[in-house]
């Protein structure tokens, strides 16, 4: 823990551990459809982007983030491709209802499929971007 002198007493706050240059990390976020093209102009600039994947609205990204959902990418992060079936023994769920839930987020672009049918978590973390504004 580092620790900031404030006056006379001491606030502690955890250190960040250090991210490693090869970690993968995907972000996803609310943006808009010009923040999306602002994004691309960048990229074929050449500046760097990374891994985004963008929503319409918050209530999109938490209607395909679940808790379920969730829990399947949480055991699927750094176990390489698997067999649905596979998926669902490690979370202990139903094969059918979890062959669902990789199909929408393969369909949002988290997981991905590889060429022998097997699905993959292709990043190491997850960054979730959310602004909540006032009404």
């Amino acid at each position: 823990m580092d620790a900031l002198r404030t006056g006379r007493s001491r606030v502690r706050r955890p250190v960040e551990p250090p991210v490693a240059d090869d970690m993968k990390t995907v972000t996803l976020q609310i943006a808009s459809l010009d923040e999306i093209k602002r994004r691309a102009r960048n990229a074929f600039k050449g500046k760097r982007q990374g891994s985004r994947i963008g929503f319409a609205t918050p209530e999109l990204l938490f209607r395909l983030l679940t808790a379920k959902r969730w829990e399947l990418i949480r055991a699927m992060t750094g176990a390489g491709p698997l067999a649905i079936r596979e998926a669902a023994r490690r979370v202990n769920r139903d094969v059918k209802a979890v062959h669902g839930d990789v199909h929408a987020l393969l369909k949002a672009g988290i997981l991905q499929k590889t060429e022998n049918g097997l699905v993959v978590f292709p990043f190491d973390t997850i960054h979730v971007d959310v602004i909540l504004h006032a009404a």
